[in-house]
């Protein structure tokens, strides 16, 4: 991991800008509570630039609860890149979408199952790393982002303790079965009116959800319509389990 930047954010927490071989990423620090737990944040394959400003938000309430914030940018996004199959699916995607068509399978498979093969070694391996830093200890939680990765990274990386995931329903039929093997807590966020999202598919994964401790959250209005306390909802989900 090399840093390449940082900076005091007017809150006090420290940010930083890394590169970890040819993945950039961005760490958060609090000022107190060191070495203090960390949340992974995830996000949509739009580019860390673009989802900058939420991203660190989060991160900013993360600190504000005691807790490191880091992300990386996803394979085939920002300034990384493009995979010529995976922007093809993006294509079919659109054009079912503004067509009024069912998105099919294989769409799904082509445009997702890809990036969780790529992107779940990646965070593991930038988690190596984090956890390596001094200011940086357990446990771990993951927080947002494509859904199919978060339930990857829930079943294989021990170091996960509980996560919030965010529904979505271009989910491949290969992650409900993923799914049935998660055991770690998870709050789970539904906007119910969700135009990009099939509420019966989310509930369907919801529902597979091994895990003994699940919490659905769901909350009345569209994807942009998330209500902060739905957010404070989230926090005090990782302060039970990552204190």
């Amino acid at each position: 991991m090399h840093f390449t930047s940082e900076r005091h954010l007017d809150d006090g927490v420290l940010e930083r800008e890394f590169t970890l071989g040819e993945i950039p990423g961005i760490l958060w620090t609090p000022t107190s509570a060191s070495p203090a737990p960390l949340i992974l944040l995830g996000h949509p394959p739009l580019g860390l630039r673009k989802m900058y400003p939420r991203l660190v938000e989060r991160a900013r309430r993360a600190a504000a609860d005691g807790f490191a914030a880091a992300t990386i940018e996803l394979p085939g996004s920002g300034d990384r890149p493009r995979w010529a199959a995976v922007e093809q699916a993006r294509a079919d995607l659109r054009r079912a979408m503004e067509a009024g068509e069912p998105v099919g399978d294989r769409i799904i498979d082509a445009l997702v199952l890809p990036l969780v093969e790529k992107a779940v070694p990646e965070w593991r391996a930038a988690l190596d790393a984090l956890l390596s830093l001094p200011e940086i200890g357990g446990p771990v939680g993951y927080s947002g982002g494509v859904i199919s990765i978060g339930i990857r990274l829930a079943v294989v990386e021990p170091r996960i303790s509980a996560a919030v995931l965010f529904t979505g329903s271009l989910v491949p039929a290969a992650m409900f079965e993923e799914a049935r093997r998660v055991t770690i807590p998870l709050h789970v966020l539904l906007q119910w009116d969700d135009e990009g999202n099939e509420r019966q598919a989310a509930l369907n994964l919801f529902d597979a959800f091994g895990s003994e401790e699940k919490t659905l959250h769901a909350n009345m209005g569209g994807h942009t319509g998330v209500p902060q306390f739905a957010g404070d909802a989230a926090a005090r989900f990782f302060t039970r389990h990552l204190r």
